[in-house]
């Protein structure tokens, strides 16, 4: 708030200065006559008992007169001069010699010099000296209050609009990571309760459509999965009979296309749970490398060629952390299935744990992932065009799975050029608060 507070108080304040200094000259300039006139009617009276004053004495007394004068009259100076002196302008040399009085203004329209004709050469001037440093220091202390009175009602104006502001991206973070019932519930009398009212109307009708998107995916993946129980079942009773080999070559493919539909299904259903916002995660201690371990252990059968060789870095001591085992385990399980198809000999997995957070990486030795690419793999049902088939590709739901499990628990995934070649997966888990 303070630094939209600093920046609309510096705009204020720079244009109120700007203008205090630039409009009275403005004005001063446009309407000049009008102030010199009333200038001079201001000071017509002093200026006549100043002028009476030296004709009632002779004309050799008027310096000591000017001098005693100026002295009475400080910190006006009173000054005797002639009329062509330089100082004057050509238009006020010509008044003087008309025998009319002169003023000169300055700032905001005040007088600063009067003069007034004695005779034909002689002037007495009345100067009008500028405002001691005190004086000065006063004003400039009146400005100061005056901004001092504009930042206290900034603040009191800007506050409710922070407020509001600040609840609105609240809303609109936690909105964001998930949590699809959050709604402003800001004042519509609020200055910014109109904007509040679409936010909220727009994340109700999202809300509703990621429930009928889920809802449905749920539905259909349920209700196919009976089927494909049955035709899986049906199948492998007519295996059991005795077939010539072409068609039971023909029911094992059969078979295999059923039981690939069936992977089909229990992935978009573990898609769609990670999608609940209700699913809260849960918060298990492991030991990492145990941890690590055990996830290695699971894929260890999947490695196609037996020459791929999968090492651990474990930097510094690794100490207990808190996680869901089970969608942390998912995430890498997917991370390391996708590294074993890719790679050329090599897969590397490192493990560090910092006071914020837990950092795991998986690298690979393969053809790595084009920059352009690297946030699309992550959608779903997305694939490279190096992995269309789906004997290498699987059903590009792997890697969105990966980083929805790491976001369930407040955590990110990320890809980048690996030191290996290929390309590095980094997840980050935050330390539970």
């Amino acid at each position: 708030m303070f630094r939209i507070l600093f920046r609309l108080y510096l705009v204020t304040i720079v244009s109120f200065s700007a203008a205090i200094y630039l409009v009275p000259d403005l004005v001063i300039k446009v309407f000049h006559e009008r102030f010199l006139t009333y200038n001079l009617d201001y000071s017509r009276g002093l200026q006549t008992l100043i002028v009476k004053q030296f004709h009632a004495v002779p004309q050799e007394q008027w310096p000591a007169l000017a001098a005693e004068m100026d002295r009475e009259f400080a910190p006006l100076h009173i000054a005797l001069t002639g009329n062509d002196d330089a100082d004057f302008t050509l238009d006020e040399r010509e008044r003087l010699q008309r025998g009319e009085n002169v003023v000169r203004i300055g700032d905001w329209g005040w007088r600063t010099l009067a003069v007034s004709p004695l005779n034909e050469q002689t002037v007495v001037e009345m100067i009008v000296p500028p405002d001691p440093t005190d004086v000065s220091w006063l004003y400039w202390s009146i400005n100061v209050l005056i901004g001092a009175t504009m930042l206290a009602c900034l603040l009191l104006w800007l506050r409710p609009h922070w407020r509001d502001l600040e609840r609105l991206k609240g809303t609109a973070e936690r909105f964001g990571k998930g949590q699809l019932g959050e709604r402003t519930r800001i004042s519509p009398n609020s200055n910014i309760g109109s904007l509040a009212n679409v936010f909220d109307t727009m994340a109700g009708d999202i809300e509703n459509l990621l429930n009928q998107q889920r809802d449905l995916l749920n539905a259909v993946s349920h209700e196919l999965r009976t089927p494909l129980t049955r035709l899986d079942f049906g199948l492998a009773l007519a295996l059991s009979d005795d077939l010539p080999a072409a068609s039971r070559e023909r029911l094992q493919g059969l078979v295999a296309h059923i039981r690939e539909l069936d992977e089909l299904v229990l992935e978009l259903l573990s898609y769609s749970r990670l999608q609940n916002p209700a699913r809260l995660p849960e918060q298990v201690e492991v030991s990492l490398d145990e941890f690590i371990d055990s996830i290695l252990g699971s894929v260890d059968e999947e490695l196609e060629s037996p020459d791929i060789v999968i090492d651990v870095l474990l930097h510094g001591q690794l100490e207990r952390f808190s996680l869901d085992p089970r969608l942390t385990a998912r995430a890498l399980q997917n991370l390391l299935r996708n590294a074993m198809r890719y790679c050329e000999k090599r897969i590397q997995i490192g493990v560090k744990v910092c006071p914020k957070g837990c950092e795991i990486w998986v690298d690979d030795d393969g053809i790595g992932i084009p920059d352009d690419e690297r946030e699309r793999i992550f959608e779903p049902f997305y694939r490279l065009d190096r992995s269309r088939d789906r004997a290498t590709g699987g059903f590009g739901l792997g890697l969105a799975i990966s980083r929805r499990a790491l976001e369930a628990q407040g955590g990110t995934l990320t890809v980048e050029a690996s030191p290996l070649g290929g390309a590095r997966f980094r997840l980050w888990l935050p330390t539970p608060v």
